[in-house]
């Protein structure tokens, strides 16, 4: 009984063989035409597989660029397309959306090291600075990025270096080292790109940022202390600009809130002082009319201003002969000593001793 999975045996592949080849055999003297049908589809496979492999994929963010004999034709963006086939035409795709990076000064693939020829250069007052710069960039035109530019990284590191140190040649270190370092980034970005644009290299510069801008290894020490030493003075210029600020126009309402209160006080005695003066010519011009009543009325005034201040002791004049005729017992304290009296109480102590009735003479006031 014969097993149901059982491989062929070689004898059946010749079998089989032999047999496609009597078949074949008796076609051919069947038919003359036979050799020339067999190489013509031969040949036509052979071409459809040529023509199959003209067909490329340019996914997003790349771009085609197509080749007849060596000439750019045309340029493709994404998805299936087909080209004639080497050696008529070749396709190279470059992604023109991905952002590239080169390092200038230094390397870090595979590992960290300096390149001190790329990164020591000369200040414009003849100081020399370790600088190390990031350039970022992506292509912006395919066609000039593949034929204009043998090594189009290697001349973006080139125009860098030349770009960096020409704009730090024209800056002082003090610059380089505190407050320049945007300057120099954006006017190297500036001419880096005026650069490359003449190269006709395809790439746009879309950053560069400096890493590391220090001086050499064997002076940083002394250059950062004077680094130091500057920033300090700028940090005490602006803390005094700071209080200036802030005391002057303090001073300046002071005097001010002075002139307005010194013009107020003159405003204010030279209105009391035309007032005393109009009051006093009223009481001229009464006085004219009627100088007894104005004397009298002038003299009653004046003891109604005096008198209610004063502490008054009326003595009569038939205690006269007497040895003591006053004892001021409220003026003494407990042990002989004078009794406080407040501010509202003091005032002058008139002794007032009644007279006898005797005609008063006339008093001339003036």
């Amino acid at each position: 009984m014969t097993p149901p999975h059982q491989w062929p045996s070689r004898s059946d592949d010749d079998d089989t063989w032999g047999q496609l080849g009597d078949q074949f055999e008796r076609w051919k003297r069947q038919s003359p035409r036979a050799s020339m049908i067999v190489v013509g589809l031969l040949l036509l496979c052979i071409v459809l597989i040529w023509l199959a492999t003209g067909v490329y994929t340019v996914g997003p963010g790349e771009q085609g660029v197509v080749r007849r004999f060596g000439k750019e034709v045309a340029r493709v963006g994404p998805g299936l397309h087909h080209h004639w086939p080497r050696p008529i035409e070749r396709v190279d795709v470059v992604n023109v959306e991905v952002v590239r990076r080169v390092e200038v000064g230094f390397r870090s693939d595979p590992r960290y090291h300096l390149v001190p020829q790329e990164s020591l250069m000369l200040t414009g007052d003849e100081n020399i600075v370790d600088a190390q710069a990031i350039v970022q960039y992506r292509v912006k035109d395919a066609g000039e990025y593949l034929f204009r530019v043998v090594d189009p990284d290697q001349a973006l590191r080139d125009a860098t270096e030349v770009g960096l140190r020409s704009v730090i040649g024209r800056t002082t270190i003090e610059e380089v080292l505190t407050v320049g370092r945007v300057e120099i980034q954006n006017q190297t970005r500036e001419f880096l790109q005026q650069l490359l644009d003449t190269y006709q290299s395809g790439l746009m510069v879309t950053e560069v940022k400096l890493q590391v801008v220090d001086p050499p290894e064997q002076v940083k020490d002394a250059f950062h202390e004077v680094v130091r030493a500057r920033e300090d003075r700028e940090r005490l210029i602006n803390e005094a600009r700071g209080y200036q600020e802030d005391v002057i126009p303090k001073a300046r309402g002071q005097v001010e809130q002075t002139l307005r209160a010194a013009e107020a006080y003159k405003a204010q005695r030279e209105i009391r002082a035309q007032g005393e003066a109009a009051k006093f010519l009223s009481i001229l011009e009464e006085y004219q009319k009627a100088q007894e009543v104005t004397e009298q009325r002038l003299y009653v005034e004046t003891l109604q201003r005096v008198l209610p201040k004063a502490q008054k002791i009326v003595i009569s004049p038939q205690l006269e002969g007497h040895l003591l005729p006053f004892l001021p017992l409220r003026e003494q304290g407990p042990l002989g000593r004078p009794a406080a009296v407040s501010d509202g109480q003091r005032g002058p102590t008139e002794a007032v001793t009644m007279p006898q009735p005797s005609p008063q003479p006339a008093r001339n006031v003036r």
